[in-house]
């Protein structure tokens, strides 16, 4: 009994955590109406009340990193200061990339730019200043503002684990602002305990749109019903598949799945190239750059904006980043060993961001060079809007199979690297957690992710996000202020060897002389 004890006091957090979740779980399972009823409720208040909050803090994780690049801190290595990176680029950039953006990259690809396009903010539908306005709002949506806030996260977990040697917890970023005590107490469980329930809602927010792209593209290309029974069918395939490469671990499941994944976006890519508008393509490139360099350099980034069309677009994606920030985050420290603060903001920020604009350039001018009617017709339904533009160009089924592969890699390796982050998260920060763990937080996840289906659709998983996403947003502020102090700390510390080593120097000199 006493061993027993002990052992729930040592995994409190798991305990709490998974118990808490399984019994909104079933809470909301039995009153979907009155849950549903209020996480709107929530949702309204945050968005109304502190739309501005959201923004404000997404730009400050952008500033944080800029000022680390270009600071004398750039060169610290994350892990001993001879020590090299644990992945090739390559690999590294591939499991990041599949981590950060994982669905959502091929559900909004052209959803995102064509429903600006067709119905932009200001001015008219379907003219160039509409193709400008929906290139700059899909690159700001996606591009360094989502890295900025993973890549402080991560930066943060990464040099408190591989260069403080503090274990892989959300709790270990405050330690220099609360102390190691409090950290290893009930308010670092608490911290551990939100970074796990932000975690859980951005997996839903991933599943729920997978389940409902493939089902879409399913019933385009294959005739197969798209109704809550394949849904659940394909949520638990799914669950499986992610569960299994979340035991077999990093080198032998994740790594190999977002090597196969980069590899098929690629080909993706060239091929929807070859057949598509390349010079409009490589002209919608530079327009959207230029957009976008004008929605971060002035106040076209609407900080201080709101209303329906930001609550439903650019709110939204700054809460989702947010709540995808703990599981993306913990992940992207984990593979990170290594590497310089430079290198590693330099590479979280640029490469992928860049990758993103050129996705969306490449698909949203495939939406862009069809007919109006056709257009319109295509964004009813955002699930299938990929499916219908692109099956009107030469290799359509081909391009349309390969992306539902695609698709179905994305939904596993997001699921699978967040199953093993709440591992991590729920067994003391063990780098290495147990299976049974993972078998439990998928089934948890899948579980959870049919409740919110059911609930509502897309509407009711992104939600979860906006709600989960707001306290986590304070523990991220506090991780900044924690981490900048424990740079000057360390300073200092260097300072002081550097005038003690002096100091020794000076007197064996005397004392030869």
């Amino acid at each position: 009994m006493i061993g027993l004890i002990d052992k729930i006091k040592r995994e409190r957090v798991f305990y709490i955590s998974s118990i808490s979740l399984v019994g909104i779980l079933i809470y909301a399972f039995f009153n979907i109406n009155t849950f549903q009823a209020g996480l709107n409720k929530a949702l309204n208040f945050l968005l109304n009340k502190c739309y501005w909050f959201y923004s404000a803090v997404m730009l400050s994780f952008f500033i944080f990193c800029v000022y680390l690049i270009v600071s004398k801190y750039g060169k610290i290595r994350l892990g001993g200061d001879n020590e090299k990176p644990e992945y090739k680029f390559i690999s590294w950039l591939a499991m990041l990339f599949c981590a950060g953006m994982g669905m959502g990259l091929v559900f909004w690809s052209i959803s995102e730019p064509l429903m600006h396009y067709t119905n932009p903010l200001k001015g008219q539908p379907f003219t160039e200043e509409a193709k400008r306005f929906a290139l700059g709002k899909s690159f700001l949506h996606w591009g360094t503002a989502a890295w900025a806030c993973y890549a402080i996260l991560a930066l943060i977990l990464a040099y408190m684990q591989f260069r403080k040697g503090k274990p892989a917890l959300m709790s270990s970023a405050l330690i220099p602002l609360i102390g190691e005590k409090r950290a290893k107490g009930w308010l670092g469980n608490l911290i551990d305990i939100l970074t796990i329930f932000t975690t859980v809602a951005g997996v839903i927010t991933s599943l729920g749109l997978g389940t409902l792209q493939i089902n879409a593209g399913l019933n385009f290309l294959f005739n197969i019903p798209e109704n809550i029974k394949v849904k659940l069918i394909l949520i638990v395939i799914v669950t499986i598949c992610y569960m299994t490469s979340a035991i077999l671990g990093i080198n032998k499941g994740i790594k190999i799945l977002s090597d196969t994944n980069l590899f098929i976006a690629a080909l993706v890519i060239m091929l929807t190239i070859v057949v598509g508008p390349t010079s409009h393509m490589i002209e919608n490139l530079f327009i959207g750059l230029g957009e976008y360099g004008k929605e971060i350099l002035t106040t076209n980034n609407n900080i201080f904006l709101h209303g329906d069309w930001y609550n439903k677009w650019t709110l939204f994606y700054w809460a989702w980043w947010i709540a995808w920030a703990p599981p993306v985050g913990i992940f992207i420290a984990r593979i990170s060993r290594g590497r310089t603060i430079r290198e590693f903001l330099l590479g979280v920020l640029i490469v992928p961001s860049l990758l993103c604009f050129v996705w969306f350039t490449v698909f949203g001018t495939m939406g862009f060079n069809v007919g109006s009617s056709l257009a319109l017709e295509a964004v009813k339904n955002t699930q299938t809007t990929f499916f219908i533009i692109i099956s009107k160009y030469p290799l359509g089924f081909l391009i349309c199979s390969l992306v539902m592969i695609l698709s179905m890699i994305f939904f596993v390796t997001s699921a699978d690297s967040f199953t093993f982050v709440l591992g991590m998260l729920s067994s003391n920060g063990d780098l290495n957690p147990k299976s049974s763990k993972k078998i439990i937080w998928g089934i948890i996840q899948g579980a959870l992710t049919v409740v919110f289906l059911l609930a509502g659709g897309l509407e009711m998983v992104q939600t979860a996000s906006v709600v989960a996403a707001f306290p986590f947003a304070f523990v991220m502020i506090f991780s900044m202020i924690s981490f900048k102090k424990s740079l000057k700390e360390e300073e200092e510390a260097v300072l002081r060897d550097k005038v003690v080593k002096e100091v020794a120097i000076g007197l064996k000199q005397k004392t030869m002389e």
